[in-house]
């Protein structure tokens, strides 16, 4: 087995969000308390405070579940030694003065925050079930004991010590209630009953306890963030110039497990490349072998430019209607 979870130096992590799932506006709330925090001289008691509570209007556990969600999806950052916070280049493109979407409209921001969770890239530091479903899980069809068996036998097999069932059981429901869309709960349309945005991927499927990863095209994944993937997984694989089809499909942390696209999807955006990015990234079928080549690494810039381009785009689209 291949990936962070199988590293002899990773640390389990089933907790931290206190139960609740990600939720509308908490990231841009957290986000703007670590900017006035650091314009006021110290980012270390941001969360911890009484005056946090009074701040984002919510109990002491959910302050908490805010941090998580704001660390973990890569809007802030803290240093371990100091203890001290700050935002992140991705919280400053998106909540900040000239953010692009401070209040996650977009499908763009949603799909890139989901990467961030889900693929590795805040290592070694990974939310433990989220990248076990997203990159290991073998069968699309899960229940919830089922899913809290299969962590449970990992972290027996890998010898993690005082992983407590019930913690699991915890974290897998609000897995659950970050990626389905409770359809059955009143009236309205299902945009009224998403508890979390990352519902709005559509990426789990629930029906009578039963839960479906759906795999297959991803129309609203824009071609930006599926870029900046492809990069950022690139980036972890060390200094190669190519990297076979196969590993972009299936490998632990690659853009085809992550966003749970099927082949056919996937080939049809690896094709885009060397026009979205002029020429850097481009798609190779020679011999046989299936292969994406690139002269250099893409760099931050052109990266968030391609994002920003997502963002007009939408924007354009939106203006036509």
């Amino acid at each position: 087995m291949r990936g962070p979870l199988f590293q002899p130096d990773y640390r389990p992590l089933f907790s931290g969000h206190e139960t609740f799932p990600l939720r509308y506006g908490w990231l841009k709330k957290a986000y703007d308390a670590v900017v006035d925090a650091a314009r006021a001289g110290g980012t270390r008691s941001v969360f911890a405070t009484d005056a946090a509570i009074a701040r984002f209007g919510v109990g002491k556990n959910m302050v908490g579940s805010i941090r998580h969600w704001a660390l973990h999806t890569g809007v802030i950052w803290e240093n371990n030694s100091a203890g001290g916070l700050r935002p992140t280049t991705a919280g400053d493109f998106l909540f900040g003065g000239d953010g692009v979407d401070p209040y996650l409209e977009d499908a763009a921001s949603l799909w890139y925050l989901h990467w961030v969770l889900c693929s590795g890239e805040r290592g070694p530091v990974i939310k433990t079930t989220w990248y076990w479903v997203f990159n290991h899980l073998t069968n699309p069809q899960f229940r919830r004991e089922e899913l809290v068996d299969s962590l449970m036998r990992l972290a027996e097999a890998r010898g993690w010590q005082r992983v407590s069932r019930t913690t699991v059981q915890r974290d897998v429901e609000c897995f659950v209630r970050t990626y389905d869309a409770r359809r059955s709960i009143g009236h309205g349309t299902v945009e009224d009953h998403l508890e979390s945005p990352l519902a709005e991927l559509g990426l789990l499927r629930g029906l009578k306890g039963t839960f479906h990863l759906v795999r297959g095209p991803k129309p609203s994944l824009p071609n930006g963030v599926f870029v900046a993937a492809l990069e950022a997984f690139w980036n972890r694989r060390g200094p190669t110039t190519t990297l076979s089809f196969e590993m972009l499909a299936h490998e632990p942390g690659s853009p085809g497990r992550v966003f749970l696209l099927d082949e056919s999807d996937l080939a049809n955006r690896l094709l885009r490349l060397e026009d979205a990015t002029r020429g850097i990234l481009r798609w190779s079928e020679t011999a046989g072998l299936r292969q994406v080549l690139r002269s250099q690494p893409l760099g931050v810039d052109r990266t968030f430019e391609l994002l920003r381009k997502d963002y007009r785009a939408a924007a354009s689209l939106r203006g036509q209607r």
